[in-house]
């Protein structure tokens, strides 16, 4: 179970790593108008984080997935910190042609990893609290609808807060930040929608994948409760 359950786990820090290292990058996804849609890179791994809490939940249940949740937020804090640590010492002569560069890639990081956060929080609490209300309600059927409209959900909540946190312009005017602001959301959200309706698969693969575990360290905690 440990082993099965760690490489899921595994995938899910990757996924946050991922997210608040390299998630600054956006591309261009369309243009209507006036108005020029893009996406952050972290569209491509975000959907995963929230299939696997989802996936959790669904079999080890809502506070495990919490658990989960938590040690995600220590994750991002550590980052954050460590960044801020990192990039404020002092350099050798011999890294000072790059000390600008690595100090605006990873202070950069700081930012996001700020609003990531709170984004991060206020979605995945919300991912778990909607999948497990709704798994309760119907009965545990219906896996691929309750995985989507918890996504669908806390992935909107996720967007709009760590886009507006992580690239709202100090020093632009409120008109030019929400036309920013939402060329990046509409689209980002959108993907990510769609990444999510993809990945169905991915959960009903996943529960199939951990419901053996589970089964596994139940039969190892009773036979260790018998032999005490």
């Amino acid at each position: 179970m440990e082993s099965v359950f760690d490489v899921l786990l595994a995938l899910y820090i990757f996924g946050i790593m991922v997210a608040e290292l390299m998630g600054g990058k956006t591309f261009p996804v369309a243009t209507i108008g006036s108005l020029h849609l893009t996406a952050s890179v972290a569209v491509f791994v975000m959907p995963l984080l929230f299939t696997s809490v989802d996936m959790i939940v669904e079999v080890f249940g809502k506070k495990r997935a919490r658990s989960v949740v938590r040690t995600g937020l220590l994750i991002v804090l550590l980052q954050v910190a460590a960044a801020a640590f990192f990039t404020h010492l002092p350099s050798t002569s011999y890294f000072a042609a790059t000390q600008p560069a690595y100090a605006a890639v990873f202070g950069t990081s700081i930012r996001f990893g700020l609003a990531s956060v709170v984004a991060f929080a206020a979605s995945e609490l919300l991912d778990v609290a909607v999948f497990a209300r709704l798994r309760q309600r119907m009965h545990r059927q219906g896996l691929w609808l309750r995985n989507n409209v918890a996504n669908f959900l806390s992935q909107f909540v996720d967007s709009v807060v760590w886009t507006t946190l992580a690239f709202y312009g100090l020093h632009m005017g409120f008109g030019a930040n929400v036309s920013m602001l939402t060329g990046i959301i509409i689209p980002y959200y959108l993907v990510r929608v769609a990444m999510s309706v993809l990945e169905t698969p991915l959960v009903y693969l996943g529960v199939r994948w951990l419901r053996p575990a589970k089964s596994t360290a139940v039969q190892l905690t009773q036979q260790i409760e018998a032999a005490v």
